[in-house]
């Protein structure tokens, strides 16, 4: 199954209106950093999300990924640094920002007591999306996330795996070119999280959406995705995970990681 979502009739894709910010990169940070009080959970990194591309973020938990998530989404003012979204700066700009897009956090977001096309017609109103528009795009939605024949269920009565779906699905309701997915797999079984990250690699070859996948197990990065290794706040690499891999010494992403993060404990590499 593949989650996708064709164009009603008649019906552009949303594009945008600014000229030239097709070329922008679909997600930048430039030099953020973030503090709790004294401790330091973000200290100046800086990466690109391709306009088109899977970006896997990798690191352990406590990292400073949902602290990422945060202010990328403006859960969070941004202290120090910049964020921009296709070229639109979320301080200067949030709604244009925001509107390009969807985001699935680590916990669940749904409300388990509606059901799952009242979860999509909900999130659509949030959007300004109408009624009737709504109804359509979650209509050709739910057959691509295997939930047709549960439009009518209780979010409750779900499989977490199913729950997944149902919030990739939501944060795509909008037509966004940019997807962020806060460790999405995080609870699920192997099958339900090979199904899961399938789906996604799907949306970035068949829709040209920009993903940034957020996760610490080292069996959802491949040799070709884009790898980000953030670690106690710092990047450590980033680039081609291949590339990562080989300038680490590595033979797999399981020892490059090793190695980076080994050597950034190393009494010399600590921060204060």
């Amino acid at each position: 199954m593949t989650i996708t979502e064709a164009p009603a009739a008649g019906r552009e894709p949303a594009t945008d209106p600014k000229p030239g910010l097709h070329t922008a990169p679909a997600l930048s940070i430039a030099g953020l950093s973030h503090s709790y009080g004294a401790r330091r959970a973000l200290d100046n990194i800086s990466f690109t999300v391709a306009p088109a591309g899977f970006t896997a973020l990798l690191g352990l938990n406590g990292a400073g990924k949902s602290t990422l998530f945060s202010l990328v989404t403006r859960l969070f003012g941004i202290q120090s640094g910049h964020v921009s979204i296709f070229g639109h700066d979320i301080g200067r700009e949030p709604g244009e920002a925001l509107r390009l897009m969807g985001v699935v956090f680590q916990p669940r977001t749904l409300d388990l007591d509606l059901s799952v096309r009242q979860n999509l017609l909900y999130h659509a109103a949030l959007h300004g999306i109408g009624r009737r528009d709504a109804i359509e795009r979650s209509h050709r939605l739910l057959p691509h996330i295997g939930l047709a024949d549960r439009a009518s269920s209780k979010v409750r009565d779900l499989s977490g795996g199913q729950m997944r779906r149902l919030e990739i699905a939501r944060a795509l309701l909008h037509r966004p070119r940019l997807l962020l997915l806060d460790e999405a797999t995080v609870g699920l079984d192997v099958r339900a999280r090979a199904d899961i990250l399938t789906h996604v690699r799907q949306l970035v070859a068949e829709q040209n959406i920009g993903v940034l996948w957020a996760t610490h197990l080292l069996d959802e990065v491949t040799a070709s995705d884009e790898l980000v290794i953030l670690h106690e706040g710092r990047i450590l690499a980033s680039g081609p995970a291949a590339r990562v891999i080989a300038e680490a010494g590595g033979d797999d992403i399981q020892s490059a990681f090793r190695r980076l993060t080994d050597a950034a404990a190393k009494p010399g590499n600590l921060r204060s």
